[in-house]
């Protein structure tokens, strides 16, 4: 291949790069689209989202939730946790602390896992609420919190997990 046909390739791409630029530019030009000044439809947010959570948490009969739950289905879906948590006796801690015993115990309570500030700042226990209104969306019920886990919007999961964690401890809790 000599130099001719080489320069002629380059052109080639040259002009195929300048067409389609030129007709975007052109195309800008004809058709010139305003953005509109206001929204044509707002969306409200609100600032509190620690609120929403606990509003949710005091609003929601935990012996009704709980009865929608079944410990077979919390194993299932306990599988998601298990990547950070272990809920074995005698289990180890991995990313997230180990869950035995976790229902009833205090928050931030093991001493050989390191808790982020906010989970030793939070000072109460897993009760079967708690539990609950941390498992709807963890960062907006614990501020502040390392996990980064979604949450559980089905209350049937939640309930299912809560019975599957209540049930892997010395002294299961009584059911409200």
């Amino acid at each position: 291949m000599d130099s001719f046909e080489i320069n002629k390739l380059i052109a080639a791409v040259l002009v195929v790069f300048l067409v389609v630029f030129g007709i975007g530019k052109i195309s800008d030009l004809i058709y010139n689209v305003e953005k509109p000044s206001t929204s044509a439809y707002k969306v409200e947010v609100s600032t509190s989202t620690s609120t929403q959570a606990s509003d949710i948490e005091k609003s929601v009969d935990i012996s009704a939730l709980l009865a929608m739950g079944n410990i077979d289905h919390g194993k299932s879906v306990f599988k998601k946790c298990s990547a950070c948590h272990s809920v074995k006796k005698g289990g180890k801690n991995k990313i997230g602390p180990a869950l035995y015993n976790v229902i009833g115990r205090n928050i931030a309570a093991l001493s050989d896992y390191k808790y982020s500030k906010a989970f030793v700042a939070y000072k109460k226990s897993w009760t079967f609420n708690e539990m609950n209104g941390f498992l709807i969306k963890p960062q907006a019920h614990i501020k502040g919190t390392k996990m980064a886990f979604a949450g559980l919007k089905k209350e049937k999961d939640r309930a299912s997990v809560i019975l599957f964690m209540n049930q892997n401890s010395d002294n299961p809790l009584p059911l409200p």
